[in-house]
């Protein structure tokens, strides 16, 4: 079965590298990831967190944009809880008036940062505004597809940006299609089949195809050379006594979340992140199977290795079987 290969691309600050130097790493990966046919390049958004440059995702793809010639480019995702859906609206229809038939905006509905963080970037918004990810989803999704009564989205292009929901639940992929919008799976932090199988099965029924995929997927000359770099790999969850719960990467790390989210108990568990990795046939196997079994066409790859050689690399190489069975 043929599906199509996108990446998401969180700018990770390797060891000893800068998150100057990590931002240049996007901007080249992304020109080599139009080179050889990926379909679309997302940028994700996080705030504060000392491992990811991925402050700012509408500026780096503007700066993508202007560099590469056919790959679409967007977000994974705009993190609406932070912003007015109007202000969203407005910066992807100017970048889709620069580069039509090339902007993606996908949404997520998690603030992306630690609670001190999250609290300045929403220090400005109306009080409750924040948790209204509903209200602002539906607000966006009208104003990205026709004027409002008074005011109106400028400049307007002729194909606006085509807009993603991202999420891991069967809630989430019901609100994608409510919106009328495509959805993205987060099958890379939970790995669970089961629920994967039942928002494809959704997607089938309602549209007569599933939905994105997104996979953590690495690749290296070898097999063991791809298991051991990603041997060492875990996150921790962080859960809290009210419902709230968040990955990061440490322990330290989801301590000092707890320190700044407040005096509520909390659970700490460590876990395997669900990782595709071996040679490039290895990877494609693996997605060939997911493709069947859910009917996807098309996957978001993560790749989880900060190591700027390694990560260009794996991008190398599981692109040429793709390139090989098209041609």
């Amino acid at each position: 079965m043929f599906y199509r290969l996108s990446l998401l691309d969180k700018s990770p600050v390797a060891g000893g590298m800068s998150g100057a130097e990590a931002l240049r790493t996007t901007l080249e990966a992304a020109q080599l990831a139009d080179r050889l046919g990926y379909h679309r390049y997302w940028l994700a958004e996080h705030h504060g967190l000392p491992g990811l440059a991925s402050a700012a995702p509408e500026v780096l793809i503007a700066q993508i944009l202007a560099r590469t010639r056919s790959i679409r480019v967007g977000s994974g995702g705009i993190l609406l809880q932070n912003y007015g859906a109007w202000k969203v609206a407005e910066i992807f229809s100017v970048l889709a008036a620069l580069h039509p038939g090339r902007v993606d905006l996908g949404i997520g509905k998690s603030p992306g940062g630690l609670p001190q963080v999250t609290r300045a970037l929403q220090r400005e918004l109306r009080e409750g505004s924040a948790a209204e990810v509903g209200r602002k989803l539906t607000e966006l999704a009208a104003w990205l597809k026709d004027p409002a009564e008074g005011a109106e989205i400028l400049p307007r292009p002729e194909s606006g940006p085509q807009p993603f929901l991202l999420g891991g639940s069967l809630a989430s992929a019901e609100q994608a299609l409510s919106l009328g919008w495509s959805y993205v799976h987060a099958g890379h932090q939970d790995g669970n089949p089961e629920l994967t199988a039942k928002v494809s099965a959704l997607f089938h029924h309602a549209r007569g195809e599933g939905p994105v995929l997104a996979v953590a997927a690495f690749a290296a000359p070898t097999r063991e050379e791809a298991e051991t770099r990603i041997g060492g790999l875990t996150f921790v969850k962080v859960t809290f006594e009210d419902g709230h719960s968040v990955n990061l990467t440490s322990e330290e790390g989801a301590r000092e979340y707890a320190r700044q989210y407040g005096p509520v108990d909390y659970d700490i568990s460590k876990r395997t992140p669900v990782i595709v990795a071996g040679t490039a046939e290895d990877v494609h196997d693996h997605l060939s199977t997911l493709s069947q079994r859910y009917g996807i066409h098309e996957f978001v790859l993560d790749q989880p290795v900060a190591e700027a050689a390694a990560r260009l690399n794996s991008i190398s190489l599981i692109a040429r079987p793709v390139a090989r069975a098209v041609a």
